[in-house]
């Protein structure tokens, strides 16, 4: 920290008059003992005695004068305590410069941090509020994100409901005002109505299970699955709408034997999703693979399909809420945007990882969880 040339002069004074003090004081005492040693003839003889008695050096020089020793003592006192109130000084002045700084960035610069080196506590005081600003700030920052986040949620949420109610409001609109000939046209809206009214509630219940696995108050109930008996439930449950697409479904576990602690309902929510999926999205795949291999203390899962390639640029933006690959946007589809956002949080529940890749040959969703979930992580979850 560099003084300012007033500070400097400040020091120096409070330096100048410090001296002059302490010389003023130390006449005084010098004054003092003499007057008192004089009036004590007995004193002034034994004081001589003793100067008689005391040689220094190989030359045996006598000490003349005790007034002598009385200045080099009172040299030694006076610097050290110079030393000391010009340190305090100092620190004063360092101490003013600190709160300077945390006044400039209270009033809004919190992009500034303070730049001083110092030593002992105050760089302790500095570093201090330095990390307390950066936590400030980060907090302000994941605050803003997470209000941009709401209302970018409600903006899409909005969008993605108003076409199908728009649709059911319409239709029912004509049964209302009698605008139909036969009674196949009626049945004809209210078919199309309830088909909307699905798609809604399909949206609202993806909604509620997204924003159910993103609270931090989730909790989990974590028991020994068999992996492998796992995924051929899994593949059963899908296997007459994937006869009708003319997709096969396999499952391969390494070791068939392996067990994994995981909560059995949300795992299932998760598989369910990414195997939806692939029959949904796999335009021109045969096959889809349910795979598991353990590796550590990790369990690797693969869905994998060979179906249309997945384009490079949307890899990264997967897992984004109501982010859909643009040839598969299209509503017929069904998707709502949430599925593999509720796929990551599920993982993220289990403190595992997921990511996707995507080739010409095959796309993967490969996910990565640890085999025994720790106390620690028991306990984050609220169990």
């Amino acid at each position: 920290m560099k003084l300012t040339a007033r500070e400097k002069s400040e020091l120096l004074g409070e330096g100048f008059v410090t001296v002059i003090l302490l010389l003023l004081l130390n006449l005084s005492l010098l004054i003092l003992l003499n007057e008192f040693i004089r009036s004590n003839p007995g004193l002034e003889r034994g004081i001589f005695q003793i100067k008689e008695s005391i040689t220094i050096g190989p030359n045996n020089y006598r000490v003349w004068s005790y007034q002598n020793f009385f200045i080099i003592f009172m040299m030694f006192v006076d610097i050290w305590v110079v030393y000391w109130r010009l340190m305090r000084r100092f620190k004063q002045m360092q101490l003013r410069h600190i709160i300077s700084e945390l006044h400039y960035i209270a009033n809004g610069h919190f992009d500034h941090r303070i730049p001083f080196t110092l030593k002992g506590d105050h760089q302790r005081v500095v570093d201090s509020v330095n990390a307390l600003v950066d936590s400030v700030i980060e907090s302000m920052d994941e605050e803003r994100k997470i209000e941009q986040s709401k209302d970018e949620l409600i903006t899409n949420v909005s969008h993605d409901l108003r076409t199908p109610l728009t649709s059911i409001i319409g239709y029912l609109g004509l049964i209302e005002n009698k605008q139909y000939k036969t009674k196949d046209d009626v049945l004809k809206y209210t078919h199309t109505a309830f088909l909307k009214a699905e798609q809604m509630k399909s949206m609202v219940d993806d909604l509620f299970e997204y924003t159910k696995v993103r609270q931090s108050t989730t909790k989990m109930t974590f028991n020994e699955i068999s992996v492998e008996s796992m995924l051929e439930q899994l593949s059963a449950s899908f296997e007459l709408e994937a006869k009708k697409k003319q997709i096969e479904i396999s499952v391969k576990s390494t070791p068939k034997s392996l067990k994994i602690e995981a909560d059995a309902e949300k795992l299932g929510r998760l598989f369910n999703d990414l195997i939806t999926n692939a029959l949904k999205y796999a335009n021109g795949g045969r096959h889809i693979y349910l795979e598991a291999e353990k590796k550590g203390d990790q369990v690797i899962f693969k869905v994998s399909n060979d179906g249309e390639q997945i384009p490079e640029k949307s890899i990264s933006h997967l897992f984004e809420r109501f982010y859909r690959v643009e040839s598969s946007r299209s509503k017929a589809t069904g998707g709502t945007g949430l599925g593999l956002a509720i796929a990551q949080s599920i993982v993220e529940l289990h403190h595992g990882k997921i990511h996707a890749e995507s080739s010409k040959k095959l796309t993967s969703f490969i996910i990565e969880l640890p085999l025994k979930q720790t106390k620690s992580n028991k306990q984050q979850n609220g169990k």
